[in-house]
């Protein structure tokens, strides 16, 4: 066990490190959702503010609405910023050199996995702060910290799963921009990020609505947005939690490090 403990910090500490010596990613996690909360949200603010539906109790701006899908934001990609990592290091032959330490495979995973969620949850809390001084405040510190904290990791943790299986799939680095961007963008927009259900329902996109319904995104936005005020989120953990199980048990049954420096070797031979 503690071998076992021991590989989960090394490799937790080695993405932390990586991480810290790139500064631009940083910036580049933090620009993207931080250009939707000044410049989109300001040209909405009020657009949102004509209902009273859970989990708030009053009109709202439409800034404090998004920012929880902006937090998803974040988390998602760096999920699939992370799944490139993985490819690479596939592809450089690191996987295969990790894999070869007397633990399990799917430990040596579950810590990339845990590299990841903290990464997400460093950047979230980043953009939570510059989100805070820009004048959006959201409930995090009080009375539901725990339910606010139990919902972001266990998101962080399901889109770092996602990403892990991505990176079963993906047989090339060449491959990666467009797979992610066929995941990123669908699971994104089709979702409570932007906009609520009900307000989809209204404008008469059934598809998009019925999409937008069982996206795991969606549920964990929704998780998020809820344990904000201390609001029952439904099934939305169970989706979560569901998922985040499902992708990793995918991932570790499928992934092969056997891909990586072989595959280089053949095309360099």
């Amino acid at each position: 066990m503690s071998h076992a403990l021991q590989a989960l910090r090394a490799i937790v500490l080695r993405e932390l490190l990586k991480f810290g010596r790139q500064y631009g990613r940083l910036v580049s996690a933090l620009v993207r959702p931080l250009l939707w909360l000044a410049v989109f949200a300001a040209g909405f603010r009020n657009v949102f503010g004509v209902a009273v539906n859970e989990p708030y109790d009053t009109y709202i701006p439409y800034d404090v609405y998004i920012a929880p899908g902006l937090v998803g934001m974040v988390l998602l990609f760096n999920g699939m910023q992370s799944s490139l990592a993985m490819v690479y290091d596939r592809e450089m032959g690191l996987m295969r050199l990790l894999l070869t330490a007397p633990l399990p495979r799917w430990w040596i995973l579950f810590a990339k996995l845990t590299a990841t969620a903290v990464l997400s949850l460093a950047q979230a809390a980043a953009f939570a702060i510059v989100a805070w001084a820009l004048g959006t405040t959201l409930p995090v510190i009080g009375p539901n910290t725990a339910m606010v904290l139990l919902a972001a990791v266990s998101s962080a943790l399901m889109l770092g799963a996602l990403g892990l299986l991505l990176s079963v799939h993906i047989k090339q680095l060449e491959n990666f921009a467009g797979t992610m961007n066929f995941v990123i963008f669908p699971m994104y927009f089709m979702s409570t990020a932007l906009y609520p259900l009900w307000k989809l329902e209204e404008s008469g996109a059934a598809w998009v609505w019925q999409i937008a319904r069982f996206n795991p995104f969606t549920h964990a936005v929704e998780w998020m947005r809820f344990a904000l005020y201390g609001k029952d989120p439904g099934v939305s953990p169970c989706v979560v939690l569901a998922t985040l199980g499902l992708c990793f048990f995918l991932a570790a049954w499928g992934y092969d490090p056997q891909r990586g420096f072989g595959q280089l070797t053949k095309r360099g031979g």
